[in-house]
Order: C-alpha cells, then sequence, then structure tokens
C-alpha cells in the first residue's frame, strides 16, 4: 500500500515537527496526524487526548512550554513497517528554554508513534511521550 520511502519520510516530516515544537509551534505534528476521531496524543503535560480536538488543544498546551530551541537527536530503538500500520520507539532529544526559564534546557523523551497507511499516505495515529529515559525505581510508579 505504502513504500518505505514514504514511511522514511514520515519519520523525517515527524522530525522536523520536534523541532518545530521545540519553538513552541505544534502545526508539523497537526499536519501529520489522522483525522480519525481514533487519533490519540499521550504527552508528558496531562492526561491522553482522543481526536483531532482533543489532540490540537493538547498539542497547544504542550508547545506553549517551549521556546526557542531545536533537535539535537533521534536514537532509534525500533522501527517496523508492515503495508497498513508503522511504528517508531526513540529517545527525542532537543533543547528549548522550558517553562519560564530563560537558560536553554536539555530535553530527552521516550517516544512511540504509531502511523497508519491513509489513503496512500502515512498518518500519525498515536504518539505517545514521556521523560523516562533511564532506569527508574519501584517508587516511581506510586502516585496520581
Amino acid at each position: 500500500m505504502t513504500s518505505a520511502e514514504s514511511f522514511d519520510q514520515a519519520i523525517e516530516a515527524n522530525h522536523r515537527a520536534l523541532d518545530q515544537l521545540a519553538s513552541g509551534d505544534p502545526s508539523g505534528f497537526f499536519e501529520l496526524y489522522s483525522d480519525s476521531e481514533e487519533a490519540t496524543l499521550a504527552n508528558p503535560f496531562g492526561p491522553p487526548a482522543r481526536g483531532r480536538e482533543q489532540i490540537e488543544e493538547a498539542g497547544q498546551r504542550a508547545a506553549s512550554n517551549y521556546r526557542e530551541g531545536g533537535v539535537v537527536e533521534f536514537e532509534s530503538f525500533a522501527r517496523v513497517e508492515t503495508d497498513e500500520f508503522g511504528y517508531t520507539v526513540e529517545i527525542e532529544r532537543f533543547e528549548a528554554k522550558v517553562g519560564g526559564s530563560d537558560e536553554m534546557t536539555p530535553v530527552a523523551l521516550r517516544v512511540t508513534c504509531i502511523f497508519r497507511a491513509e489513503d496512500g499516505m502515512w498518518k500519525l495515529v498515536h504518539r505517545h511521550a514521556d521523560p523516562i529515559t533511564t532506569i527508574q525505581p519501584a517508587e516511581s510508579v506510586v502516585g496520581s
């Protein structure tokens, strides 16, 4: 249904979108997302979002935490592609001014992106990002 080249292009577009996000602009991700109500986003700044409207609200909120930043590197752990689905698992590293800070801060996120072939294009149907990039103690899962 789709080619490996187009999946590579979707991954590259996803990487460019992170570069935009590090400067406070989530629009690159919105261009990649499926319009399906099944689409979901789980970012470090709130509960999961489902459907285009919630994804855009959560994405805007997340992007508002970053400014003047850019990508440093992507550490790839997995990449799988079938005719209908593909996914990546990466550590995304970027730097940005985070929150109210005037200092550039390194950020590392563990990210899983799931793409689905829709009308001959790869569309993002799920993105999960969290700051867990090192081994955590058992107590880290206790709480809210």
